[in-house]
């Protein structure tokens, strides 16, 4: 582990070894400038202190809150504040010690201690090129600290019995408005109020339904009486009182007589005389005359009302003949309805003012309520007005008492600053140091943000973690041997390598095909430059090698083809007719490579504008199962993953797909993506990986790819199937 990231920094420091050079060099020149730098002048600092201050006598609570107050004012903003620092500037000017507010500021060092927000002590410190200017300024300084202090004392008193002042006359007229408001309430319903307070008004409620009472109890007397009194009479009151006044009255009793008497002599001369004689009309005019004016009196004595209406003369005859005691009868009965009227009336008036003395005493509850909240308003706002009185009177008796809340306690002393001089060598084995850190922690850092796989083995952890098998490590090339990258030459170092590779895919496949050796493998990576195709060309040479028939498709029709690497001329007229060519009507697209035996190659006819057409063809199509059923091993080289997605359509006619990857070209976000939709789609068969351009020694290699890659199953056994004459490639009707 340690040397892995000992070899991840040594390439780190390849890459960015100017960037870390920048970043030590920049310190050591900061170190450099630091070391030349002259000694600085001689210092004196002055040195004194302050403590809290309180009055010798202090009777109000309001001296004792502004000291407090005023202790928890002290900042340091506060002791430069910039009024202060005017004035020391201006005192200085007169003694001939020119200095600006803001050098006082920068040399002044202050230091307040406190303890439970208690003030207990203000160290003041200041540094001038001179004693005498350090010990004026502070002197100074310390006297406008104690001056500042008291005045913003007083001003703070003032302030406050200003704003008592101001608030007195307010308060005041709120608690005149109070009084006055509880005062015309108890003009208004004061009296009901005591009326319910001294029982005044439950005693007239009750009085009301005694009274009510009593009053039924007499109307049921007088009903009973007036019942009798009807009975013995026959009349109702109304006639009762009818027939009294006619029967008492002469003009009716009169009149009766004549009406009586005219009766009577027609009677007697009805005998004599006949209807028509002069004398029985004068009677009966005289009669008719006497019931006119009966009935005429009679109205007049009962009233305009018509209480007794009067039909004809006889009925008033009879109604107005009343002996006394039936009179008497008629006027008792009269009396009793005349009482049971009053009667009656009262009772309605006593039912009245019961419900308003009711209505009075159900809404006393909430008068007394009111009554209530308007004497706590008045007691609320007299309180107000009391404490502002007391707190005015308390601040005005604290004016004598408001003094400074600090006090000099240490008067400044004066002393030499000692400076600490350090070695120029020191300053720059210190800078030296530091520039190393630095500039190793910026290539660290660059490293860091660099998403590329520098290293084989972070490539290496990266397929274990994902579960996908290594089938190959190969090693790096150097450009200084002039070797070729192709394994052609029958004793080139690689060729046991990717032997290796070949036997690693063919015992990956069959424990993830259940058995099934692959004879059409897709060879991919993420991006271009990583070696696919020179991957693809050695599996393909070491398969012929081991005695298979091994075609290898180029498949990248986006790209030229590279069959001229393994000395074979690609038929110029395939790029303009792709589907001919690949039926075999132009010439014969399996070729057979010089000098490697079983090796055959299938040239691209690219570029094409739109390989996905031509990947997609039917023609395609029956190319590749026509080479399947003819070939041992079928190699598809096709176009990396993030240009297209020409390899996953490719992929569904292969038996799997081999990922090829490249330290210091590999990037770490686009190689995990990639194998995470890899993994997503259940269609996609993933044999493993190869790493190439590994910087290890073949050697090193050899033994790392026996510990890292698949093992076979020891119940599948790999047999070498033998080999035979590879036939012309037949025409593909369309």
């Amino acid at each position: 582990m340690v040397a892995t990231l000992v070899k991840r920094y040594l390439l780190a420091l390849q890459r960015y070894k100017w960037a870390g050079l920048a970043g030590f060099l920049g310190v050591l020149g900061a170190s450099s400038v630091v070391a030349i730098q002259p000694p600085p002048p001689e210092e004196y600092v002055s040195e004194g202190i302050l403590v809290q201050n309180a009055p010798v006598v202090a009777f109000t609570a309001t001296g004792a809150e502004l000291q407090q107050q005023g202790q928890g004012i002290i900042t340091t903003d506060f002791l430069l504040a910039d009024v202060l620092l005017q004035q020391v500037v201006q005192e200085l000017t007169q003694q001939g010690i020119e200095v600006t507010p803001q050098t006082i500021r920068r040399n002044t060092t202050i230091e307040i201690d406190a303890e439970d927000q208690q003030l207990q002590r203000v160290s003041v410190a200041y540094v001038a090129n001179t004693r005498e200017e350090a010990e004026a300024v502070l002197n100074l300084l310390f006297q406008g600290m104690v001056e500042l202090s008291g005045v913003t004392n007083r001003a703070r008193l003032s302030n406050i019995v200003n704003a008592l002042n101001q608030r007195l006359p307010e308060v005041e007229a709120e608690l005149r408005d109070a009084e006055q408001a509880l005062e015309a309430y108890d003009r208004t319903e004061g009296p009901a109020i005591q009326a319910a307070l001294d029982g005044s008004l439950l005693a007239a409620i009750s009085g009301s339904q005694n009274q009510r009472r009593e009053n039924l109890i007499t109307l049921a007397g007088i009903d009973a009486q007036m019942r009798s009194l009807q009975q013995q009479l026959g009349l109702n009151p109304a006639q009762a009182y009818a027939s009294s006044a006619l029967s008492a009255d002469p003009i009716v009793a009169q009149l009766r007589a004549r009406i009586y008497e005219a009766e009577t002599q027609l009677e007697l001369l009805s005998d004599q005389f006949r209807p028509a004689h002069p004398t029985m009309v004068q009677l009966r005019q005289d009669l008719s005359s006497y019931e006119q004016l009966l009935r005429q009196r009679a109205a007049e004595v009962i009233g305009g009302g018509g209480l007794a209406p009067l039909p004809s003369g006889a009925a008033v005859r009879q109604d107005s003949n009343l002996d006394p005691a039936r009179a008497a009868l008629a006027n008792q009965l009269v009396a009793l309805q005349t009482q049971r009227d009053a009667l009656l009336q009262q009772q309605e008036v006593l039912a009245q003012s019961e419900v308003q003395l009711r209505k009075q005493y159900s809404s006393l509850p909430n008068k007394q309520l009111e009554r209530d909240r308007l004497a706590q308003q008045v007691a609320l706002k007299k309180a107000l007005y009391d404490q502002i009185q007391a707190k005015r009177i308390d601040a005005e008796a604290a004016e004598a008492e408001t003094v400074s809340s600090l006090t000099i306690s240490t008067p400044p002393a004066t002393s030499l600053v000692e400076v600490e001089t350090r070695s120029p060598l020191v300053v720059l084995l210190i800078g030296g140091v530091l520039g190393l850190v630095v500039g190793g922690g910026i290539v660290y850092l660059l490293d860091m943000l660099d998403g590329t796989i520098r290293t084989y083995e972070d490539l290496d952890n990266l397929f274990e973690g994902q579960g996908i098998p290594l089938l190959g490590l190969i090693p790096d090339i150097p450009p200084s041997s002039h070797a070729s990258a192709l394994i052609t030459a029958p004793d080139s170092p690689y060729g046991d390598i990717y032997e290796r590779l070949r036997s690693n895919l063919q015992i990956s496949g069959m424990q993830l095909l259940e058995g099934k050796v692959p004879r059409v493998v897709l060879i991919t990576s993420t991006r271009n430059r990583e070696g696919k195709t020179t991957t693809a060309f050695n599996l393909g040479i070491a398969s012929a090698r081991a005695g298979r028939r091994t075609l290898i498709v180029e498949a990248d029709l986006r790209n030229p083809s590279q069959a001229h690497r393994l000395g074979i001329t690609p038929d110029e007229s395939a790029a303009l007719e792709p589907l001919r060519y690949y039926s075999g009507y132009l010439s014969d697209p399996v070729r057979m490579v010089p000098g490697v035996e079983n090796l055959y190659v299938s040239p691209s006819a690219g570029p094409q504008r739109n390989p996905a057409a031509v990947i997609d063809s039917s023609e395609m199509e029956h190319f590749l199962a026509d080479v399947k059923a003819r070939f041992d091993l079928v190699i598809l080289d096709a176009p990396h993953l993030t240009s297209s997605n020409d390899a996953l359509l490719l992929e569904s006619r292969t038996d799997g797909m081999v990922l090829v990857s490249r330290p210091g070209l590999t990037e770490k976000p686009i190689l995990t993506t990639a194998i995470e939709q890899l993994e997503e789609n259940e269609d996609v068969t993933l044999l493993g990986a190869v790493i190439n351009s590994a910087q290890i020694p073949v050697a090193s290699a050899q033994s790392e790819t026996s510990s890292r890659l698949v093992e076979a199953d020891p119940a599948i056994s790999v047999t070498e199937a033998p080999a035979r004459e590879v036939p012309v490639m037949s025409q593909v009707d369309f």
